[in-house]
């Protein structure tokens, strides 16, 4: 039996995923949620215990720790699969041949060079390279019509994102950036399967942030509802379809420009002027889940078969799903919640710092308006239950 490496900052779904095939599984995560499975062969960062903080996790990630600890496990098996928060270009060259994916990310993964690709066949934001907050500026001043972000050149899930507004308000850390002409909208994502002669897309969505629950100018991923119609989309469409249709076009013309295998996502701003190229995700995406529920699939069985050369068919939907991340409301230490559709749990006891991801809801039904009104009282449930419990964390 092949040895299958699952490495990144959660590994929870895949594992359940991993399970069903015939693999025998290794996984190395940062996150240890209560409900991730026990395996034999399990390395986790975040030892979470009874009064003690999850800490900040901008703050403590770090990949190549993840990396270092599960090195023994990298030279043992037979195949990796890179998830969120390790890029295929932190491992060794003789390691990346073990990877059931793409091996060669940076022209993606490198927003700047990725806009310098796609620019002239794609409508994408003026982007600029900058090395300096001041030089940030004096681009700014130079086209005094446009509102701009500051970005990293390497980065995902809407971190470190901030509105170019004066210097005392930018956050400037340590790294590369890109100045991006801010593109307000709709937030939308594709979810394509590729092997090397054939790409589809099995899904489109709507892809929301911080932004979209009123914590404004914040672009910090926070879900997804899909499929893509135009009750998910919660917005003023004239045409749905079209929108469909031109998204699939276009991300399957990305997915084959930059010759990505398995499963890879396209993200996306629609608005007034058409279709903005944000950027592609050259991995196993966090609609991961609700691809799954919505089209009865095996996501990772899917993606290991596209990567060996075999693109599924593409069922219909069978129903909406709908993802949501709780960020804590507040420093509070998680008692266990009565709740049938809550994910990554945090362990009892543990204590979650004000603004950290708490856990994820994940809930289905061929019924948007009753799914969309389940998941926001899950929501408000969920949070009041950590302000009342924010005195025990104090």
């Amino acid at each position: 039996m092949d040895k299958l490496l699952l490495i990144g900052i959660d590994t929870r779904s895949m594992l359940n995923s991993a399970l069903k095939l015939d693999y025998d599984i290794y996984s190395a995560s940062y996150f240890s949620t209560s409900d991730t499975p026990s395996i034999r062969n399990q390395k986790i960062i975040l030892k979470e215990s009874d009064g003690e903080s999850c800490g900040i996790f901008e703050d403590n990630f770090d990949a190549n720790a993840i990396l270092e600890m599960s090195k023994d496990y990298i030279d043992e098996v037979d195949h990796i699969i890179p998830i969120s928060g390790v890029s295929p270009s932190d491992f060794s060259k003789k390691n990346r041949k073990k990877i059931l994916g793409n091996h060669d990310v940076e022209s993606v993964e490198d927003k700047f060079k990725f806009y310098g690709k796609i620019k002239d066949e794609f409508l994408t934001p003026m982007t600029f390279h900058v090395s300096d907050i001041d030089e940030a500026f004096e681009i700014s001043e130079s086209h005094p019509e446009i509102q701009f972000i500051l970005k990293p050149v390497k980065g995902s899930g809407g971190y470190d994102i901030n509105l170019l507004n004066n210097h005392e308000d930018v956050n400037f850390s340590e790294g590369e950036f890109i100045l991006q002409e801010y593109v307000s909208g709709i937030n939308l994502s594709s979810s394509v399967l590729s092997s090397e002669n054939e790409t589809k897309t099995i899904t489109n969505s709507r892809l929301l942030t911080m932004n979209d629950f009123g914590d404004e100018n914040s672009f910090i991923y926070i879900g997804n509802i899909l499929p893509l119609t135009d009750k998910s989309i919660m917005s003023i469409v004239k045409d749905i379809e079209s929108i469909n249709n031109q998204m699939m076009d276009t991300s399957e013309k990305l997915i084959d420009k930059f010759g990505l295998i398995g499963s890879n996502g396209v993200d996306y701003i629609l608005n007034e002027n058409g279709l903005y190229v944000i950027e592609v995700n050259p991995r196993l995406q966090g609609t991961f889940e609700c691809v799954e529920r919505t089209f009865a699939i095996n996501m990772l069985e899917a993606h290991v078969n596209a990567c060996l050369g075999e693109v599924m068919e593409i069922p219909k939907a069978r129903c909406y799903t709908y993802k949501k991340i709780i960020y804590s409301p507040t420093r509070n230490k998680y008692q266990k919640l009565d709740l049938d559709n809550i994910y990554d749990l945090p362990h009892i006891g543990s204590i979650t710092e004000k603004d950290e991801p708490l856990l994820t809801i994940i809930d289905s039904d061929s019924d948007f308006e009753r799914l969309y009104e389940k998941v926001e009282s899950t929501s408000e449930t969920v949070n009041r239950s950590a302000k009342r419990n924010q005195a025990d964390a104090q």
